[in-house]
C-alpha cells in the first residue's frame, strides 16, 4: 500500500512528459533536412540528364541521357551558403510575401477591412458555416482552370478577418484557401500547369481524360470541405478546441474582429468609400493581369506596393502612416518569408551535389521493378516523394514526366494514368511539406505555425492519399486512356 502513491505519481509524471512533446521549430526541421541532404551528397553517386528545349521554350530532360559523373559532395563552405543561396533562389516568394503583408496592413490602417468584415459578419452571422463551401468551391474552380495554388497568398489576408469575425480561427482561414486551391490544382480539370504540361511532355492530346479528372475534382473537393467544416463547426461551438486557442496573436485578432454582433455597425466615411472602390479596382486589375497577361509573383508584388500607397492616400493616411503600415506588415510575415527561402536550401544542396537527377533516375528504376498491378501506385509515391525537393508543379513535370511517360509504356501503365499519378502526387504534398515556399508563406500570412497546421491537415492528407490510390487503381484496372 505505501508504494501506491509513488506509482501514481510516476504514471502522472510519464503522462505529463508524453503530453509535453512538441514538433521542433520549423527552422530546426529545415536545418536538419539541409544537413541530411548535404550528407547524402557523399554517399549518393552524382549523375546528370542532358537538358533540352521543351514545350513553350521550357527546359526539360532527355530521358535516355542519364550518366554518372564525378562526385561533387557539398563541403563546409557550400553547406554554410545553402541557406543564403536558398533565400536568393526563392527571392520572388520572399519578396512577394513581404509586399502582400505590408499592403494588407496599410489597408487595415485605413479601416476599410474592418468595415467590410463588420458588414459581412452581420449578414452571415446566422449561417456562417455556409461561407466555407461557397469560398472553397470558388477557389477550387479557379485553381482547377488556371492552375494557381499561389493565389492562396492573396485569398488568406482577404478572408482571415471574416473567418475570425464569424467565430472561427486562423487555421480555418488557411484551410479554406489552401485546401480548396490544392483540390482544384491537384485534379487539374483544365489546369495548364500540371495537366497541360504533363500531357504535352507525355505526347497526349491536350486536356484528354477530362471526365475522370472532373470526378476526382468533385470528390477530393467534397472531402476537403467536409474536413474543414467539421473543424470549423467544432471550434465555433467551443473556441477552446481551436488549435490556436493558446496563441497570443490569435487572441489579438479576436479582439480586433469579433465585434460585429456586440457593438454598433461601423459606418464608412466618404474617403473610406472611395478607398474601398480603389481597392476593388486594383483587385480587378490583379485578376486581369493574372488571367490575360500571365502575371506572377513579381508583377503582383509590384501592384501591391502601388495599391497600398494609392489606397492609403485616398483614405487619408499620411506618408509616414503608410510607411509604418508597410513596416508592421513586413514584421508580421518575416518568419514565413524566411522559411520560404530557407526551405529552398534543400534543393540547392541536392543540385550543388549533382544528386537531384540521380534521385529521379533511381525513382524511375524502382517503379520499373514493381509488379504491373502496383506500378501506378509506385509512380504516385515516387511523385509524392520527389515533390518534397521540387515543390513546383511545372518543375516536377519537366524533370519527371520525360522519364515516367516512356517508362509507363514498358510496365503496362497508360500514359494518361502516369500523368494522373504525377498530378495527384505533386499537388497534395504542396500543403504539407515545409519545402513548399508559397505554402509556408501562406501560413505566415495567416499566422499559423507549421506544427499546428500539420495537426489539422495530416488526417485530411491521409484521406486524400487513399482517395488518390483508389483513382489510380481504377485507372490501372481499366487501362484508362481518356
Amino acid at each position: 500500500m505505501p508504494q501506491q502513491p509513488q506509482t501514481t505519481d510516476a504514471r502522472a509524471s510519464r503522462k505529463k512528459h508524453k503530453s509535453s512533446f512538441q514538433i521542433p521549430h520549423i527552422y530546426v526541421i529545415l536545418f536538419i533536412f539541409i544537413a541530411l541532404a548535404s550528407i547524402a551528397t557523399y554517399f549518393v553517386p552524382a549523375g546528370t540528364y542532358e537538358r533540352i528545349p521543351g514545350p513553350s521554350g521550357r527546359t526539360t530532360i532527355d530521358a535516355t541521357s542519364f550518366q554518372y559523373v564525378e562526385s561533387t559532395p557539398v563541403g563546409p563552405v557550400d553547406f554554410m551558403l545553402a541557406i543564403p543561396n536558398g533565400l536568393m533562389s526563392a527571392g520572388q516568394v520572399v519578396f512577394f510575401t513581404f509586399m502582400i503583408g505590408g499592403m494588407f496592413m496599410v489597408l487595415r490602417r485605413t479601416g476599410i477591412i474592418e468595415i467590410g468584415v463588420d458588414k459581412l459578419s452581420r449578414r452571415f452571422a446566422s449561417r456562417s458555416l455556409l461561407m466555407i463551401p461557397v469560398l472553397m468551391t470558388t477557389f477550387a474552380v479557379v485553381a482547377t482552370l488556371i492552375g494557381t495554388q499561389e493565389l492562396s497568398l492573396v485569398y488568406v489576408p482577404v478572408i482571415l478577418p471574416l473567418m475570425i469575425a464569424l467565430r472561427f480561427d486562423s487555421v480555418t482561414a488557411a484551410a479554406v484557401a489552401l485546401c480548396a486551391t490544392t483540390a482544384g490544382f491537384t485534379t487539374g480539370v483544365l489546369n495548364p500547369i500540371n495537366t497541360g504540361l504533363g500531357q504535352q511532355l507525355s505526347g497526349l492530346p491536350l486536356y484528354s481524360g477530362f471526365a475522370l479528372r472532373a470526378v476526382a475534382f468533385v470528390i477530393i473537393l467534397c472531402i476537403g470541405i467536409f474536413f474543414v467544416m467539421r473543424y470549423a463547426r467544432r471550434i465555433h461551438d467551443d473556441p477552446s478546441l481551436s488549435l490556436m486557442a493558446d496563441d497570443a496573436n490569435e487572441a489579438e485578432k479576436r479582439s480586433s474582429y469579433q465585434h460585429a454582433t456586440d457593438e454598433g455597425a461601423l459606418v464608412a466615411s466618404s474617403r473610406q468609400k472611395l478607398a474601398a472602390l480603389a481597392a476593388f479596382g486594383f483587385f480587378a486589375l490583379l485578376v486581369y493581369g493574372v488571367l490575360a497577361q500571365g502575371w506572377f509573383m513579381m508583377e503582383m508584388a509590384g501592384l501591391f506596393i502601388i495599391m497600398g500607397i494609392v489606397v492609403g492616400l485616398i483614405a487619408g493616411l499620411k506618408g509616414d502612416e503608410i510607411c509604418e503600415g508597410f513596416n508592421q506588415g513586413f514584421r508580421d510575415v518575416l518568419v514565413g518569408a524566411m522559411i520560404a527561402g530557407i526551405a529552398r536550401g534543400v534543393a540547392v544542396v541536392l543540385e550543388d551535389g549533382q544528386i537531384m537527377d540521380t534521385l529521379v533516375h533511381g525513382l524511375g528504376n524502382l517503379v520499373g521493378e514493381l509488379p504491373s498491378l502496383l506500378s501506378a501506385i509506385g509512380m504516385y509515391f515516387a511523385q509524392l516523394g520527389f515533390n518534397f525537393v521540387v515543390p513546383s508543379g511545372s518543375g516536377q513535370a519537366l524533370v519527371t514526366m520525360p522519364i515516367m511517360a516512356p517508362l509507363a509504356d514498358l510496365i503496362g501503365v497508360t500514359r494518361q494514368t502516369a500523368v494522373l499519378a504525377y498530378q495527384l502526387g505533386d499537388g497534395i504534398g504542396n500543403i504539407l511539406y515545409p519545402t513548399s515556399g508559397y505554402f509556408m508563406a501562406t501560413l505566415a500570412l495567416a499566422g499559423v505555425p507549421w506544427q499546428k497546421w500539420v495537426k489539422f491537415f495530416f488526417p485530411l492528407f491521409c484521406t486524400w492519399v487513399l482517395t488518390s490510390l483508389c483513382f489510380l487503381m481504377f485507372a490501372q484496372a481499366t487501362q484508362w486512356v481518356g
